[in-house]
């Protein structure tokens, strides 16, 4: 391939036939060539055997003296399609023109090889062709309405002595340039232009040939964008040497102007304004200049939107090339002249308010005797607005029951009056409305209550529905022109306007209501005087001086005023000294009683004085409180809490107002032993592994107790933390009565805790690990039996903590792995010496001759 490459001119395989008088081009171009990009040409001509110098692209000397002034005229030149391609352009070829053109390129390669130039045979023919129009008449003028049928001819021959077809295409000029319909092609085929293709599909353009060389047009169904000049482009094509088509001339002639009378379609009336219940006339009509025989459908639609398509709106009625119209009740459609079709529609409403088009097609008959639509057109769309009959009414609200006091009844009616028109077409339906008053200037919302539609069904508003749900809020209607609303316990949040509004609806003929009118009350004011609730609570201690071991009593007495029927709920509490640890948010609730006199234990957690507090009602405003073997524990500030309840709505309970009793205070004379709690460790530092004792050494001052009169309760706390920043954790409890209870571990460790004297308690930590390092502490309740025998419990008593501190043994921790490394490294050790020395001895021992080597300088990079 690298050898048969080369430069390659080409120019068509001919011969090239051409018309006379028409421009030849004829192209050259070359190939596979090296130097630059733009390659020059050179044509020559020959009728025999000498060629002749034409033209050239870079000398402007090589013209023949012959061809000078033909060049100089430009008509015949060279025109550069790409750097290596030209055309020679020959412009009204004659006879004499007809021989050997010869294309040539200098040569700019390296190498000679390929070929630097190419031959065309050109021969040039007459000119056979003719076109023309009907009759021989060059256009004509035609006069069509819209949906007719038109038919035009052309003839086109050719007498040419080559064998040649021709390519006829019917065009339109509409504007100023002209567009293909349909050709027939020079090899037999039909195309049709663009826009055209579905008409043609259709069978509403056709072409077809006649005798005489004639090629009709037949235009069906002829609409407004059919009018314009018509004509008839027509060529020549002669098939070339290499197989391919060439077009070697083109003629056209105009053969017809045909004009289209559109057929339109419009209302007479504008936009109307009917009043409800009246007639609505509206008039369709046809405008057309179609003298021959046809009949018009027409089609009337109703939208309510005048941007709704033909499928969205709403037939009414319709009337057929028959004259046959479509049955309706209301609406009528007459024929009122040829081109005039009037809309009848009675006793309107405002449903009817909305958009009215008509539609009408033009059907005309056939031969045959059937009818064939030509065109079909819809009009603008009409506004029409019917204005609604709005019925006359007043409203009047009043109040038939008002409250006096909260939780009253309250019934309101609201009443229409002055109604000019109570047909069966009229509805009415009520809404109320709540409107709180109130003293600043801030903007009032009304607020729904509920409302009706045009059924009658009740739509609850948002503030109203849970009462209205549960009964409290009852809607109803009393008569006819009578709607009511009924508050069964009116509350103060219920004070403020309330107004109603009546809604008048009419109703269609399509048995639809439809809201006409609304018209709303003056408010009424619901509001009753109210004083502020007053509670007033006195406690008093019934005996004045006991001792530790008996009952304590207290009565509370209730007074209240502006409450209607009240009842009482009370509830027992107790402010301890801030040395209780049980509770140190002070204030216990103990003992509660209801309104319905439920007793409940609230705080009280005392599981052997289950029993051992009550609370009673004495008489309506009265109450007793009642504790029985006190403690000393007990000792505090107790208080009444007194809560008024008035009956509400629905035999519901409504709180009132709270009340507080004065303080009765239960105090003891600590005339007993004093104790103290010390937490001690012979060794509070320990290795992982081993156990920590912990102890918890109780001391006693003052009055000395035989072991038997005095109990302890020892609870032990941990604090895993180098501050007490963190919440305590329970490890262990120790009661008066010897029972031991552990709390949940998530280590190894184990924990017993143990009584070695009456005083002294002991928690020892079993197999300690790291975890259980952190600061311990013992809580000690003392229990102390009484001269009566009655065990009396003593104020929480806490130690300061001890820190506890958990180490690691190292030795024990790597004695074993060290000396099992240190072994296992002295065998590697000893066998890899013998492992060596093995091999170096027998396995490879090995003698080196070493060969002399000679000392020489190296060469330089010149000699090499």
């Amino acid at each position: 391939l690298a050898f048969c490459r080369g430069r390659i001119v080409r120019v068509p395989k001919g011969p090239l036939i051409r018309v006379v008088g028409t421009e030849a081009v004829i192209p050259c171009s070359v190939s596979d060539y090296d130097g630059p990009s733009e390659q020059n040409f050179d044509w020559e001509f020959s009728r025999e055997t000498d060629f002749v110098r034409i033209v050239s692209t870079w000398d402007s000397t090589f013209t023949s003296e012959e061809y000078q002034k033909r060049v100089g005229r430009g008509d015949i030149k060279l025109r550069r399609s790409s750097n290596d391609a030209v055309e020679l352009v020959i412009r009204n070829i004659q006879p004499a023109d007809q021989g050997r053109y010869k294309c040539s390129t200098p040569s700019t390669d390296a190498t000679v090889q390929g070929n630097y130039d190419a031959e065309v045979q050109v021969k040039v023919i007459s000119d056979g062709l003719s076109v023309s129009g009907s009759k021989g008449r060059s256009s004509m003028p035609l006069h069509l309405s819209e949906g007719d049928s038109f038919r035009l001819r052309c003839s086109a021959i050719t007498t040419s002595p080559e064998h040649t077809h021709l390519h006829v295409t019917w065009q339109i000029k509409s504007g100023s340039a002209w567009q293909d319909i349909l050709s027939l092609t020079h090899e037999g085929k039909f195309q049709p232009g663009p826009g055209y293709e579905e008409r043609y599909r259709n069978g509403d353009i056709r072409l077809d040939t006649g005798a005489n060389d004639t090629y009709q047009l037949s235009v069906s169904q002829a609409s407004s964008l059919d009018g314009g000049a018509y004509g008839c482009l027509v060529s020549e094509w002669v098939r070339g040497a290499d197989g391919s088509w060439q077009k070697i001339q083109e003629k056209s002639v105009e053969i017809a102007s045909v004009s289209i009378q559109r057929t339109d379609v419009v209302i007479s009336t504008s936009n109307v304004s009917v009043t409800e219940r009246d007639s609505l006339d509206l008039t369709c009509n046809i405008t057309t200049d179609r003298s021959g025989i046809f009949q018009a459908e027409v089609m009337w639609y109703f939208s309510e939107s005048p941007d709704d398509t033909m499928s969205d709106a709403q037939l009414l009625l319709s009337m057929d090339y028959d004259s046959v119209v479509s049955d309706s009740t209301l609406i009528s459609l007459s024929h009122v002249d040829r081109n005039s079709y009037r809309l009848l529609v009675r006793d309107v409403g405002v449903e009817d308010t909305g958009y009215y088009f008509c539609e009408a097609a033009i059907w005309i008959p056939l031969h045959n005797g059937s009818w064939h639509k030509v065109v079909e057109r819809a009009s603008a769309p009409v506004s029409v607005v019917v204005t609604a009959l709005e019925p006359d009414y007043e409203v009047f609200l009043n109040a038939s029951k008002t409250p006096k006091f909260s939780d009253d009844p309250t019934e309101l009616n609201c009443r229409i009056t002055n109604a000019q028109d109570m047909e069966a077409n009229l509805r009415f339906t009520v809404s109320w409305y709540y409107r709180p008053r109130l003293r600043n200037d801030d903007v009032v919302t009304d607020e729904l209550l509920a409302s009706m539609d045009a059924d009658w069904t009740l739509l609850l508003g948002d503030r109203s529905r849970e009462r209205i749900q549960n009964g409290e809020i009852i809607f109803f209607k009393k008569s006819v022109d009578t709607f009511s609303l009924r508050i069964q316990w009116t509350s103060e949040s219920d004070r403020g306007d309330y107004f109603c509004v009546i809604s008048a609806w009419n109703r269609h003929r399509n048995n639809s209501w439809v809201k006409s009118k609304d018209v709303a009350s003056a408010p009424v004011n619901i509001f009753w005087a109210t004083q502020d609730y007053t509670l007033t609570v006195e406690a008093v201690k019934l005996k004045p001086f006991f001792v530790a071991g008996h009952t304590f009593e207290m009565t509370c007495k209730v007074s209240s005023k502006n409450i209607k029927t009240p009842r009482y709920s009370v509830l027992i509490t107790a402010e301890k000294p801030l040395t209780d640890q049980s509770n140190p948010n002070g204030t216990t609730r103990i003992i509660s009683l209801n309104q319905d006199s439920v007793v409940r234990l609230e705080d009280w957690t005392d599981q052997t004085r289950v029993d051992g507090v009550v609370l009673e009602k004495v008489q309506e405003n009265e109450f007793r409180y009642r504790m029985y073997q006190t403690q000393i524990s007990d000792a505090g500030l107790y208080r009444c809490v007194v809560t008024a309840w008035s009956p509400g709505g629905g035999g519901m309970w409504r709180e009132a107002v709270n009340g507080l009793s004065n303080p009765i205070q239960i105090d003891f004379q600590m005339s007993g032993p004093v104790f103290n709690v010390s937490v001690h460790s012979d060794s509070p530092t320990v290795y992982q592994g081993e156990v920590a004792d912990l102890q918890c050494i109780v001391t006693m001052e003052g009055m000395a107790l035989e072991p038997d009169d005095m109990s302890f309760d020892v609870f032990w706390f941990a604090v895993h933390s180098f501050a007490l920043d963190r919440e305590p954790i329970l490890l262990a409890s120790l009661d008066r009565r010897g029972i031991v209870t552990q709390s949940r571990r998530n280590g190894s460790s184990d924990i017993s805790l143990e009584r070695i004297s009456p005083l002294e308690f002991r928690l020892r930590v079993h197999g300690c690990e790291d975890h259980d390092f952190g600061n311990h502490y013992c809580i000690v309740t003392p229990w102390v039996r009484s001269a009566t025998g009655v065990w009396q419990r003593e104020p929480n008593i806490r130690a300061k903590p001890i820190f506890l501190s958990v180490k690691m043994d190292v030795l024990n921790a790597f004695k074993y792995p060290l000396l099992i490394g240190i072994g296992l490294a002295t065998v590697t050790g000893l066998l890899s010496c013998l492992i060596g020395y093995c091999s170096s001895r027998w396995c490879c021992k090995k003698e080196v001759q070493e060969t002399r080597r000679e000392r020489r300088r190296l060469m330089s990079m010149e000699m090499d």
